[in-house]
């Protein structure tokens, strides 16, 4: 029996077009709405380092608040007409991470740039989820990628 590797390559990549595209905006959503939950019930994250950056009100008021912008991004992110929204309430949030690596360098790095500390690590995952939101947000006019 022979195997052409050609058409089970086709197939296997059509499906992961098909089925990948959703799967990643249920993914990530899921996840920020996940990671929000966490900060607002009071598990600590990575967040609040970033609340002690931000310089409005207090650091416990500020992780709450976050928890729910995230909540929001997150449940947005899972409903395709508010995806453009949720994009930009990440795009919004997306300096607050840049300017807590830049700015507690001896919080996020064991040795700056190539050593994260686990907080570091943490807001370096925020800019490859931004990343990925940009792929979900780069299809929201294509009716091939709409549940």
């Amino acid at each position: 029996m022979k195997v052409d590797l050609n058409k089970l390559d086709e197939r296997i990549a059509r499906w992961m077009g098909g089925v990948g595209h959703p799967a990643h905006e249920i993914c990530l959503g899921v996840f920020f709405a996940w990671l929000g939950a966490l900060k607002v019930f009071g598990h600590p994250t990575g967040s609040s380092l970033l609340a002690h950056t931000i310089y409005i009100g207090s650091p416990e008021v500020m992780v709450k608040v976050l928890g729910v912008w995230e909540i929001l991004i997150g449940v947005l992110l899972l409903w395709r007409p508010t995806v453009r929204v949720a994009i930009l309430l990440l795009f919004l949030r997306l300096p607050g991470t840049l300017l807590a690596l830049l700015i507690k360098l001896d919080v996020c790095w064991v040795s700056f740039p190539f050593v994260p500390t686990p907080e570091g690590q943490y807001l370096i995952k925020d800019l490859f989820l931004f990343g990925a939101a940009m792929v979900i947000g780069s299809s929201v006019r294509s009716e091939k990628h709409a549940h």
